[in-house]
């Protein structure tokens, strides 16, 4: 299978997860873009979504699904979403698309995160993929000399804002043994809005596209 067949299987394979639900929250991403797709022929069933971002809002609304504000829900059961590295623990790196903080909100405010991904982002230690980390504009280099003591290597992503209208470093060269532990550390900088560890909150199941089935975590 190519890579985008194995996102479309494993997108399939999420659909179980949300019949019966009134509202969901949905992520942002390849492969959440063709779980939206398919939710179009379960849209009767849906009262509604919690969007991640302003692309996931815009796909959501052209397949007919109305988006709530997560303000204006207080229980959110389920929570569709992947993932740019995930290890065996079901700790994941998130944010390569830039949406990492409103992902992470709604994450946290879910009962149940089921995490989709294709085999390539399965990992045994999380860190190859650049750490991203959403900053205030004016503390952007002083939150880079704080991660270069960490031993990673910033680079800022030019060009690019956040929908919170922030700014996105990525972090290369980290070597994520504890991911608990680091994300706790980077959310103690002063000027951090989100680092793209999802350790404290990861994952309560991860579906995976290997060969030919979806493996579930």
């Amino acid at each position: 299978m190519t890579q985008n067949e194995l996102k479309k299987k494993v997108a399939e394979a999420a659909l179980q997860y949300v019949k019966d639900i009134p509202v969901i929250g949905v992520g942002t991403g390849s492969t959440v873009n063709f779980f939206i797709e398919m939710l179009a022929d379960y849209k009767a069933d849906i009262e509604g979504a919690v969007s991640s971002s302003i692309g996931t809002t815009e796909r959501l609304k052209k397949v007919g699904i109305p988006v709530l504000d997560l303000n204006a829900v207080s229980d959110l059961k389920i929570y569709i979403d992947g993932a740019d590295e995930v290890n065996p623990d079901k700790k994941l790196i998130k944010g390569g698309g830039g949406a990492l903080t409103r992902e992470k909100i709604i994450a946290e405010a879910s009962e149940k995160f089921v995490c989709i991904a294709d085999e390539t982002k399965c990992v045994d230690v999380l860190g190859a993929f650049p750490l991203p980390i959403e900053v205030i504009p004016m503390a952007r280099s002083f939150v880079a000399r704080e991660m270069v003591k960490l031993g990673g290597q910033p680079v800022w992503r030019e060009n690019f804002i956040t929908d919170n209208g922030n700014e996105i470093i990525d972090i290369r060269n980290l070597n994520i043994t504890n991911p608990i532990e680091l994300e706790k550390t980077i959310n103690n900088i002063p000027g951090v809005v989100t680092v793209g560890l999802f350790a404290l909150r990861g994952a309560d199941i991860v579906l995976v596209g290997k060969g030919n089935e979806v493996v579930t975590l």
